[in-house]
Parts: structure tokens; C-alpha cells; sequence
């Protein structure tokens, strides 16, 4: 049976800790990546994947099978150890506090839970040099912000060279915002991350006091506390949108070039994310919409029916005309869902696509 290594006592002074964000096309690159990393490992490596909330992960069990290394789902409080890879169950946030991994449900963040972003903060937040971050591939943002934060605190940014991911979309849009230490193909990543652990980690670098409270508040709000009563919308500007999940109002943070939405009850979108939902809002609207009219024509129609029963024609044909024009306005309706569009920022991405 695969034991976990002790951390070493001199642990702080190496770069120890291993985050890794995956999405579309994540479990197959994992499964690669984890292959090439020796039995001795001298780190703990914490992974999300995105998976659905409903489902049962078996990904510790992939990872055990084809790895050195022993792979387990984390659990909430448990010490961490090197030599160990800790996956975020389903419809979980993974975060990292006091040597100990902390399983929590807090709010969704660019509609995911388990959040790489949440993951990512967390261990900027505590550990700061001594992180590594890898992007892989996937779909959307997710990562970029808390990539971004991590370097910000001294952290390593490693990114999957796009051009050897699946899908390209997640390592393209951190690119875009953070200007990683190493972008590498998956097949040079397990050499690089041994490497990287026998560094010393730099000094904690100096921040602005805010960005470290704001970074310290969406830390608490992913570990499930009261995003109102941590002041979040106080943190950035109020802005007229609202939040997809839950309808509060939501205020817009800023992190370099990087524009991010938090609502009062913790939901946290970056502008693709958000443009995404909103998208999907609108077609849920339209829908309605189309529904209520076709109810209106059924109920115009047995109205008319129930007039021309009781020989009041002229009364009947006025419900029938009405109920005609509202199944008109329904077909046209349907027209507009069809032509409707999700959109998010992997717009940009699309071959083909006609601007």
C-alpha cells in the first residue's frame, strides 16, 4: 500500500505546495501527468476537477491506479502530507488553512463547485511563495483569477501550453491575464513540478492591505460564511447587474486587467462567466415567455368554445380572434429561441465563427 511522505520539518522554505485546476478534458490529462511524478514527490498536490454536482467521482481511484503517488478524495480537516494527491469531491469548494485540507460547500464561483479559483485563493491566501498553480485545460476561466492572485502573492504560475490541451479556452484566458512563470505541454509538466519543489520559496511579498482583505473575505465566503456580513460588496463597485443564481445585487472587483462579479450572498463570476449565465437567463425568459402565451391562446380558445355553447357568437369570436393573435405571438417566439445565442468569452475560440 502507498504511504504518504511526512512534510519535512524545513518545509516552509521550499516552494511544497501543488494546485491544479482542470475542466474539459482534465481527467485524461491528470491521469497523464500524475504518471510521470516519481514515488518520492516531496509535495501534496490538491486537484479540482470540474464534475457535476450529482456525480460520483471516481477520479482518486484513476489516479491511484496509474500513479506512484496515493490519490484520495479530501476530507474535510484531515492533516495533509506530501507524497499524497487530494481530489475536491463533487459539489465541494477544496481549500487549505492551518496544514489541513477544509471540504466546504460555499457559494458556486463561475457557476462551479469544486471552484479552482476557490482553491487557488485559498492556498495563496495561507502559503503564498511556497504554491505552485497549474492551469490545464478546460473550458471558460475558472483559475484565472485565483492564478492571478497566487502569483500576486509569490506563488508560481504554471500553464499548459494551449496549443497541447484539449481544450484550449482555460489556459488561453489565464494567459491572457497572468503572465505566467512557465507555460509547458503536459508531457514536460511532471519534470518541471519536481523541479520547482526543490527550490526555496522567495519572501512573501509585499501587497496592498486591501487586496489582502478582499483576498482573506472570499477565503471565508468560500468556507461557507456570510458574504453580506463580511462586507463583499463593500470591496469593489456597485454595479446594475444582478446575480444570475440568486437575483442579488452584484459588485464588481477589479485584479489587474481582470474583471470579476461577487453578489451579497457569495456567487462570484468573472465577465465571461457572467455573460454566459446571463445568456442562459434570457433564453429561460424567452421560454416563459412562449409558455404564458400559449396558455393564453388554450384558455382564449376554451373560452370561445364555451361562448359558441351558449350561442353568443359575436362574444365567442372575439375570444377566438384572441386567441389566434396570442398564438401568433407565440410562434414568433419560438422564432426567437431558436435564433438565440449562449454566449460567453470562449466566443473568441469558436473556428468559423462569423463576427
Amino acid at each position: 500500500m502507498k504511504q504518504p511522505q511526512s512534510t519535512p520539518a524545513n518545509t516552509h522554505q521550499r516552494r511544497d505546495i501543488v494546485v491544479i485546476g482542470a475542466s474539459s478534458g482534465g481527467v485524461a490529462a491528470l491521469l497523464a501527468l500524475v504518471q510521470t511524478l516519481p514515488a518520492d514527490f516531496p509535495a501534496p498536490i490538491f486537484v479540482v476537477q470540474h464534475v457535476g454536482a450529482d456525480s460520483q467521482s471516481i477520479l482518486p481511484q484513476l489516479l491511484d491506479r496509474v500513479s506512484a503517488l496515493s490519490a484520495k478524495h479530501a476530507q474535510d480537516g484531515e492533516a495533509f502530507a506530501a507524497g499524497t494527491i487530494y481530489v475536491a469531491p463533487p459539489d465541494h469548494h477544496l481549500l487549505l488553512e492551518n496544514d489541513r485540507v477544509l471540504v466546504k460547500r460555499g457559494p458556486k464561483e463561475n457557476r462551479f463547485r469544486p471552484s479552482i479559483d476557490a482553491l487557488f485563493r485559498s492556498a495563496a491566501y495561507g502559503y503564498g511563495p511556497r504554491v505552485i498553480g497549474v492551469v490545464l485545460t478546460g473550458y471558460l476561466d475558472d483559475g484565472t483569477s485565483g492564478l492571478w492572485s497566487l502569483q500576486r502573492l509569490g506563488g508560481v504560475a504554471v500553464v499548459q501550453d494551449p496549443h497541447d490541451a484539449e481544450s484550449p479556452a482555460m489556459p488561453i484566458n489565464a494567459l491572457g491575464y497572468v503572465e505566467a512563470d512557465h507555460i509547458v505541454p503536459l508531457a514536460e509538466l511532471g519534470s518541471l513540478l519536481v523541479r520547482l519543489t526543490l527550490e526555496p520559496a522567495p519572501a512573501v511579498p509585499r501587497v496592498l492591505k486591501r487586496e489582502r482583505e478582499l483576498l482573506g473575505i472570499e477565503f471565508q465566503i468560500a468556507k461557507a460564511n456570510n458574504a453580506f456580513a463580511l462586507g463583499i460588496i463593500e470591496q469593489g463597485q456597485l454595479t446594475s447587474f444582478t446575480c444570475p443564481e440568486c437575483h442579488g445585487a452584484l459588485t464588481q472587483l477589479i485584479e489587474g486587467k481582470l474583471i470579476r462579479y461577487r453578489c451579497h450572498t457569495g456567487h462570484a463570476y468573472t465577465a465571461n462567466a457572467l455573460l454566459g449565465e446571463v445568456t442562459q437567463t434570457v433564453e429561460g425568459f424567452l421560454y416563459q415567455a412562449m409558455r404564458g402565451l400559449e396558455e393564453a391562446h388554450m384558455l382564449l380558445q376554451a373560452l370561445g368554445e364555451h361562448f359558441t355553447q351558449e350561442k353568443q357568437q359575436q362574444v365567442a369570436t372575439l375570444f377566438f380572434q384572441k386567441a389566434q393573435v396570442a398564438s401568433s405571438q407565440a410562434r414568433h417566439m419560438h422564432e426567437a429561441i431558436v435564433k438565440h445565442e449562449s454566449l460567453s468569452g470562449d466566443l473568441q475560440f469558436k473556428e468559423g465563427y462569423d463576427a
